[in-house]
């Protein structure tokens, strides 16, 4: 057990055996001096308590991907019925797919502008996966790179393969890239994928996007699906109101806030599209409290228009039925 102070408030905190808050003792300090002792008290108190659980307090009550006795049933009855080997290439047969976003606002310089989208890395899951997704990167253009969260396949237990599997997928990457936490990530994953990894994460927080003189506003916010840390609000403090607003929410359970507030698009991930589904697409479960019709691909509500990948990577078991994993290139028109 290791303690943070900050004015009144201490907090207890437990690390992995390979974890930064050992190995770095500064790094309580920065994460207070970057995001408030407040809000570091909430999130890591809610690290300690929700890590590793199958049942939860947040709007996904079920995580069976924490579960190892599940995840084992899985991989040997998908062996037993002869299926897994099948499921093993679906998982790496990467799709690289089109989506147009139009915004009637939208600057004349942003005309064309092409957003990579990738989410739900999950890089430890799998030593070759980094590799196949960079290979399908490469001769994609695109003018940003953003990732809507889970860099790791658990949500407890020690990250560092994640964060070094990360590390080297990201050297593949120009910059910048611009980032947010899921639910399978913790607080102090911000420090090391920034100072190595390359990575800018926005917890709740907003900078402008600019081009030729002109600008958007790309934001994200905190996970909204276990920590429920997400704070629009907050990261609409400073953004203009008729600015061309862009959010990066790793759920989609976002979508009324967002649209309350505003946002032209909003771009998540977190259902991996179901991972495996029956045919035709249909989800076996659904990991977000949202409309089914939320949980895959392009969607709208109101002014709304919202887009959730199915997922770069996948978690629990390595296979993928009837929903490829994607990396999707959102081009941006005025209209």
């Amino acid at each position: 057990m290791e303690k943070m102070k900050d004015a009144d408030i201490v907090i207890e905190l437990k690390h992995d055996k390979d974890g930064a808050w050992k190995t770095d003792p500064e790094m309580f300090d920065w994460l207070v001096s970057r995001f408030g002792a407040e809000f570091v008290r909430d999130r890591l108190q809610d690290q300690i308590k929700h890590a590793n659980k199958i049942f939860d307090r947040g709007r996904r009550l079920l995580h069976i991907e924490n579960s190892e006795w599940v995840m084992v049933i899985l991989y040997w009855g998908l062996r037993l019925i002869g299926l897994y080997d099948r499921g093993y290439r679906n998982f790496f047969d990467i799709q690289t797919v089109e989506n147009e976003v139009f915004i009637k606002n939208l600057p004349d310089a942003f005309e064309g502008y092409r957003i990579l989208h990738l989410s739900d890395l999950h890089l430890d899951i799998d030593e070759n996966l980094k590799n196949v997704v960079a290979k399908v990167i490469e001769p994609v253009e695109y003018d940003l790179a953003l990732v809507t969260g889970d860099f790791r396949a658990s949500t407890g237990g020690s990250y560092q393969m994640a964060i070094d599997e990360t590390v080297a997928f990201m050297e593949t990457m120009p910059e910048p890239v611009y980032a947010i936490l899921g639910n399978h990530d913790f607080l102090e994953f911000v420090k090391p994928l920034e100072d190595y990894a390359k990575l800018t994460f926005l917890v709740n927080e907003s900078l402008p996007i600019e081009k030729d003189g002109e600008v958007i506003w790309l934001s994200g916010v905190d996970d909204p699906n276990m920590y429920q840390m997400d704070n629009l609000k907050m990261a609409y403090e400073n953004v203009p109101d008729d600015a061309v607003k862009i959010l990066m929410s790793h759920s989609p359970e976002t979508w009324k806030e967002a649209a309350a507030l505003g946002v032209d698009f909003m771009m998540s991930g977190h259902t991996h599209g179901g991972q495996i589904c029956l045919p035709g697409g249909i989800a076996l479960i659904v990991h977000a409290k949202c409309p089914r019709s939320f949980i895959n691909g392009p969607w709208r509500h109101k002014n709304l228009q919202g887009y959730t990948s199915p997922g770069t990577g996948g978690c629990g078991v390595p296979v993928r039925f009837n929903c490829p994993p994607e990396i999707t290139i959102h081009t941006l028109r005025k209209g």
